[in-house]
């Protein structure tokens, strides 16, 4: 089989998972390759067994969440980058929403757990610029920061996915919550600022 034709079949079995495991359906050899046209032979093939397919999946969602934050480019305004690393974390989650619920589930290890650590690690780095530009204050922590901005924008995020919020819900809530967060974090000189800063970055 052709490398890349293995890839797909790799990716597709993946996914497949993710939206079993999203569905509460029960996970089966069966009904992982059933109309993907590969052989059950195929999950031992790629992934060694279905251990090695759940820690696939994790890995994939957070493959996929770096790329998304990847894509968000610096600017001078490093809370409108908070922001827009936000928008970019909620845009990820609604386009692989199945990914996104299993990516969290530790019961299975990932096979680079750097993958997630970097994620986190862009929001820390991001609040450490805005308290460097003195837009959070000197004693504001950036990973506890990045932490709180995390936890909230999880939580949201999953009462979108599995339909508790519309979806729209979180174009009003999320850059209220950020805003209320960041202000919090120091950036009071102007509250205006602040909110137009999260409001610009979100939209990105």
């Amino acid at each position: 089989m052709p490398r890349t034709a293995s890839a797909a079949v790799r990716l597709l079995l993946v996914e497949r998972a993710a939206e079993l495991l999203a569905r509460r359906d029960p996970v089966t050899l069966r009904a992982l390759v059933e109309g993907t046209g590969a052989s059950t032979m195929a999950v031992y093939t790629h992934f060694g067994g279905m251990p090695g397919l759940w820690r696939a999946v994790r890995q994939e969602g957070f493959t996929r969440l770096a790329a998304r934050l990847d894509q968000v480019r610096p600017t001078s305004d490093p809370v409108h980058d908070l922001a827009a690393l936000g928008a970019a974390y909620v845009d990820n989650a609604l386009a692989n929403p199945a990914l996104y619920r299993a990516m969290y589930d530790t019961v299975a290890d990932l096979d680079d757990p750097q993958a997630a650590a970097g994620a986190f690690g862009v929001l820390v780095s991001a609040a450490a610029r805005a308290r460097e530009q003195g837009r959070f204050a000197k004693g504001a922590d950036p990973e506890d920061v990045a932490t709180q901005m995390w936890a909230a924008g999880h939580g949201l995020t999953m009462l979108a996915i599995t339909g508790v919020l519309p979806r729209e819900a979180l174009m009003v809530h999320a850059p209220a919550i950020l805003t209320a967060l960041f202000v919090a974090a120091g950036d009071d000189d102007d509250e205006e600022r602040c909110r137009r800063s999260v409001q610009t970055g979100w939209l990105m």
